[in-house]
């Protein structure tokens, strides 16, 4: 599979190529279409998986890529549900320990998803907008 660009700039991903014709399939909806060759560009440069991969709004690929389980997930949802929270509390609350916690909430820092801040004079974290946008666009898609 490789990726392809039309003359208008969209990317497809390429199904199946012929002399006069490639059948493409559109990354963001999955629908597959025959688009003529002379209208085509191939893209070397680009990775069909990533293409793929860009159907999936950048905030939600960002916390896919940084919540190794369910309970890294559950603590992301948690700090945008209860907004600022501080250590201690987030120790108090959860079965995580400190080191445990300390280092979800460093990666979760490098990679933009919660930054620090004061909560009652202590040190605290709190959930970026991008964490609030992407959990949001993961609880839409509940069914």
């Amino acid at each position: 599979m490789r990726t392809v660009r039309d003359d208008e700039g969209r990317r497809y991903l390429l199904v199946k190529r012929s002399s006069e014709s490639s059948l493409v399939r559109d990354p963001d909806t999955g629908a597959e279409e025959y688009v003529s060759n002379a209208d085509l560009t191939v893209e070397d440069d680009a990775s069909p998986l990533s293409t793929a991969a860009g159907a999936v709004p950048a905030s939600v690929r960002r916390v896919l890529t940084a919540t190794p389980n369910d309970r890294a997930l559950g603590l992301l949802v948690e700090l945008v549900d209860r907004g600022p929270v501080g250590v201690r509390t987030l120790l108090d609350a959860y079965d995580l320990c400190e080191s445990d916690l300390h280092g979800l909430l460093a990666e979760f820092r490098a990679a933009g998803l919660v930054a620090e801040t004061t909560v009652v004079g202590e040190r605290g974290y709190e959930a970026t907008e991008t964490t609030r946008d992407a959990v949001a666009r993961l609880r839409a898609t509940e069914e």
